[in-house]
């Protein structure tokens, strides 16, 4: 059953916002730290990882500039290099806010979203001098959950392929943000808005929204309603996943698949002849016993995450381990769709909250047991360690490395060209001190290759923002002071 419903459409072309650019002041330094190494290890040779092609969806922008999670298949990887650690430089730009979501525009500009308590900014920096060059607010929280673990109203939102920004806001709306020339520079305007209103309750945060193949606007809520939105026309049509909830973004791919996983289970939906969402199939995993130290959300922290033409995966949230799996996409297939179910991390100790990285036929997935909030990992503290590859064999799956590397709660990702997985990790103290490493991890043998600190101090958290890796081959990481940037020096 759904319920069709017409947006509000306004082609409003609001005033741009744009800023004498700013530049940029760093995000202080825990003062009180002890000293703790800035570089450790050696510059990385690049070695390809051979994968397979994503293809490049029509209405978003460029494969890895699109999303938090890179394409429209979620698979956390970069074609493109990242640093190799060569003589590497660690900046920032302090916005009192974290920007953790980061999509790259035509002129390879920074383009995110800076969520802190005062409400989310939608902002523009500078890529080689972290100047700020534009801002724009968006709607405020009016109560609900905590802004360090609720994604909606901004935690994602998508790049489309004419550089505007698409984004969930915190009042029930979808808006489409584009670029603007202003007196002093780039800037922003509202060029159209849908009102989910009259579908989404009050309170309930629009967690995402993408568009499918043929640009059909999709939504998920947090409490399971899965909606759609012709871009012209403004008609919604949606239906409630009755009892489940979903927390985290989705995928989708060009047979008009779209792939959501909830609290219990994992669809796939594709439009119906009025484009209403209708669900495909459904698998029910493993939801687990509880609520872990290292989720925000019971059952699976993973964005689903598409493998070739074949196969969706995604963690379930079982005891005593977590465990791997992949299944069949098709809409129809001869036999079992799951391919394969592999336990990861210790007995007990094993949480994720972040979508899994997928090449041609491998899996990594991190391990965030054990991160609560901002204070579980100060004074010293951290998370459990792990991080795991899984290939796909004749016969299912096997793990092929473990690293012990400690990644509170980062989206990690994979360069292809360099053959490194990047990731963001804390090991405890020394004493009471907080030290954030950008880390670089060999894709084919799970050795941890460098780790350039990035800053001391609760202003350095990355809080669940990811690793991204722009066209000019620096990396950035959001944190809870704002933006942080790693790149090699000449």
């Amino acid at each position: 059953m759904y319920v069709p419903v017409r947006a509000t459409l306004a082609g409003l072309a609001l005033a741009a916002v744009a800023i004498a650019s700013q530049p940029p002041v760093p995000i202080p330094q825990d003062p009180t730290a002890d000293p703790v190494p800035a570089f450790v290890g050696s510059a990385a040779m690049p070695r390809r990882v051979h994968s397979f092609r994503v293809p490049r969806h029509p209405f978003m922008a460029p494969n890895d500039r699109s999303n938090v999670h890179d394409d429209a298949y979620q698979t956390d990887t970069y074609v493109g290099a990242g640093p190799l650690g060569r003589a590497p430089e660690a900046r920032s730009t302090l916005q009192n806010a974290e920007c953790g979501s980061l999509t790259f525009d035509s002129q390879g500009r920074v383009v995110t979203i800076c969520v802190g308590v005062e409400g989310p900014v939608l902002t523009m920096i500078d890529p080689e001098t972290l100047d700020t060059e534009a801002t724009f607010p968006l709607p405020p929280r009016s109560g609900g959950g905590s802004v360090f673990s609720d994604f909606s109203g901004g935690g994602y939102f998508y790049l489309d392929q004419l550089d505007r920004v698409v984004t969930p806001t915190n009042d029930r709306q979808i808006w489409v943000v584009g670029e603007a020339d202003g007196a002093t520079g780039p800037g922003f305007e509202l060029v159209r808005m849908y009102d989910l209103s009259g579908v989404v309750a009050v309170a309930e945060g629009i967690v995402s929204a993408l568009p499918d193949w043929s640009g059909r606007l999709w939504f998920v809520t947090v409490n399971g309603l899965v909606g759609t939105v012709e871009p012209d026309s403004g008609q919604i049509a949606s239906m409630r996943l009755t009892g489940e909830a979903i927390g985290n973004s989705f995928a989708v791919d060009e047979t008009g698949g779209v792939f959501i996983v909830s609290d219990h289970a994992l669809y796939r939906f594709d439009a119906g002849a009025a484009g209403e969402p209708t669900v495909t199939w459904r698998e029910e995993y493993d939801r687990g016993t509880r609520l872990k130290p290292g989720q925000v959300n019971f059952g699976s922290g993973t964005t689903p995450t598409l493998m070739t033409s074949r196969y969706v995966t995604i963690t379930d949230n079982a005891d005593p381990q977590m465990h791997v799996l992949v299944y069949r996409r098709a809409a129809r297939v001869a036999g079992a769709r799951l391919v394969c179910s592999e336990p990861v991390f210790a007995a007990d100790m094993s949480a994720t909250e972040n979508s899994l990285i997928a090449t041609r036929k491998s899996i990594i997935v991190e391990n965030n047991y054990g991160y609560t909030g901002p204070t579980s990992v100060m004074s010293g503290a951290t998370t459990e360690p792990g991080i795991t590859r899984i290939d796909l064999d004749p016969t299912g799956c096997h793990t092929v490395w473990t690293s012990m590397e400690r990644v509170p709660s980062t989206v990690s990702k994979v360069s292809l060209a360099n053959g490194l997985m990047y990731a963001y990790t804390k090991n405890p103290g020394p004493g009471s001190t907080d030290a954030w490493y950008f880390t670089a991890i060999s894709f084919a043998r799970g050795a941890t290759v460098y780790q350039q600190l990035v800053g001391t101090g609760l202003g350095y958290n990355n809080n669940f923002a990811p690793v991204s890796v722009g066209p000019d081959g620096a990396a950035y990481v959001g944190v809870l002071g704002g933006l942080t940037q790693i790149r090699d020096t000449p």
